[in-house]
């Protein structure tokens, strides 16, 4: 499984003063539920001002973040109160839980897109050595060219010089 991180780790993360703050009151259980964390992920339900919970999500391996709230920081007070909980080893939250739908879809999606973009950079990748072979050919197409041009000038040279006969 993996390794928790530490407090100062996750503090570290935080976007501003405000968001610690905020954090802080959400990293106790109370306005917890469904909390958990296995599979490279962390996870809970958080009880907020409005009758829907919100849903923050980490991806340990990146770090990523998502929360369903409409906060414009990254990562939010949910994420930051959720990862501080974790750290701090509360029961909380739940290790080796089985990862919600939600979760699963999430982490799925980030897979694909890492997939799809080290497809395009493979692309890229195999273009620039595609267009460094393009550049080399021209490069000894205009060497030939310029050689063959030389070659011209010497002989209509000595057609001169010897005369046309």
């Amino acid at each position: 499984m993996e390794e928790r991180w530490s407090n100062e780790h996750v503090l570290s993360l935080a976007p501003d003063q405000a968001s610690l703050k905020a954090a802080g009151k959400l990293s106790a259980p109370a306005p917890w539920s469904d909390a958990g964390w296995g599979g490279g992920a962390l996870w809970g339900s958080c009880k907020g001002s409005g009758k829907t919970p919100y849903f923050p999500c980490v991806d340990l391996s990146g770090p990523a973040y998502k929360c369903t709230c409409p906060s414009r920081k990254f990562p939010c007070k949910h994420v930051l109160g959720l990862l501080l909980l974790w750290s701090a080893g509360s029961p909380a939250v739940a290790e080796g839980a089985v990862q919600p739908e939600w979760v699963a879809e999430w982490l799925t999606r980030r897979q694909g897109a890492a997939e799809q973009k080290a497809v395009r950079q493979q692309e890229r990748r195999e273009a620039a050595k595609d267009d460094q072979a393009a550049r080399r050919r021209a490069g000894q197409r205009a060497a030939r060219v310029a050689a063959g041009a030389q070659e011209l000038r010497l002989r209509l040279a000595d057609g001169v010089r010897h005369g046309l006969a």
